[in-house]
């Protein structure tokens, strides 16, 4: 079953040209056939037929095995502030922010708009599907607005921390490398290169192990991957990065041909965690908000992780 809204700009179409619409990657034989066979509904349990006209903010009820969940509906993540207008969850790896493509995924959106139906639910940022960490989400346009300018503006902090690939020498180190696409064979890959936009990302080691090191980041910018590609630049991979972390070629595999290559990588997914996040208060008080050491990284390169009072200690 999946829920979806209907958004304003969609007010009086037809049922089937809205579907068609919404999911253009789909054939509308696929989504005429799913319709005839009574998978849409409202939320009243009502089955809609094609010709059915769908009204702003109603809830249609979709189970057209293509557009509905296969798989049962994920916990809602942790909520680690909410004040009515900010909430700030703590997402699992492996769920997505929002859903891509047009086959139906769980995602934190989703789950977020069932948790507070009827309220404007979106993101002030986003992380990979395979980072873990804190996320902030608003619940008024108005919020969403103020924050995003805040982002903008650099006004908000992202800590994050990672355990990477062997033993880095040095103690602090301000990566300042420009980022952009990096024109190999995986469409997605970004990499360091002159003409790329700018970023700078500030590393700390926390730890050091025999073959790998604990660091904190702290982000002055917000490219894609900026983490992975700059730690990655550095010579030094995040543990479990299955596209920086090991060849062009197996990383390839793994996105396109689903390849198991956790194990060269070095751990089950990628060891990158939103730890801390600053925001500037919307009507209130500035929200500092932090997430514990998740229990899947736990031992991840031989390391011990204390979620303690030396963990509050910003470097």
């Amino acid at each position: 079953m999946r829920r979806l809204l209907v958004p304003e700009a969609a007010a009086g179409m037809r049922l089937d040209r809205f579907l068609a619409a919404r999911f253009a990657g789909l054939s509308r034989a696929l989504l005429a056939r799913g319709i005839r066979e009574g998978g849409v509904a409202q939320a009243t349990g009502r089955t809609l037929r094609a010709s059915s006209l769908v009204r702003a903010g109603e809830e249609l009820i979709v189970t057209i095995p293509a557009l509905s969940a296969q798989t049962p509906e994920p916990p809602m993540p942790p909520v680690l502030y909410d004040d009515g207008r900010v909430v700030v969850v703590d997402k699992p790896a492996g769920l997505l922010v929002h859903p891509t493509g047009t086959a139906f995924a769980w995602s934190v959106i989703g789950l977020a708009r069932h948790r507070w139906p009827g309220r404007d639910v979106m993101t002030v940022h986003r992380l990979d599907r395979d980072t873990s960490g804190t996320l902030a989400l608003t619940l008024e346009a108005s919020a969403n607005r103020s924050l995003k300018e805040a982002v903008r503006l650099g006004r908000v902090g992202k800590e994050y921390e990672a355990v990477v690939r062997g033993v880095v020498p040095w103690d602090s180190q301000t990566v300042d490398a420009p980022i952009g696409p990096a024109d190999g064979p995986i469409r997605i890959q970004m990499a360091v290169r002159s003409d790329g936009q700018s970023a700078r990302t500030d590393v700390h080691v926390v730890a050091r192990g025999r073959d790998a090191t604990r660091v904190r980041l702290t982000l002055h910018t917000g490219r894609t991957h900026q983490i992975r590609v700059h730690l990655a630049h550095l010579g030094h991979p995040i543990l479990g990065d299955r596209m920086y972390g090991v060849p062009v070629e197996r990383a390839r595999a793994a996105l396109e041909d689903g390849v198991d290559v956790s194990e060269e990588a070095g751990w089950s997914r990628q060891a990158l965690h939103a730890a801390h996040l600053a925001l500037p208060g919307v009507g209130g008080p500035p929200i500092a908000v932090t997430s514990p050491w998740p229990a899947d990284l736990v031992g991840c390169g031989g390391l011990e992780h204390r979620n303690g009072p030396e963990d509050e200690t910003r470097g």
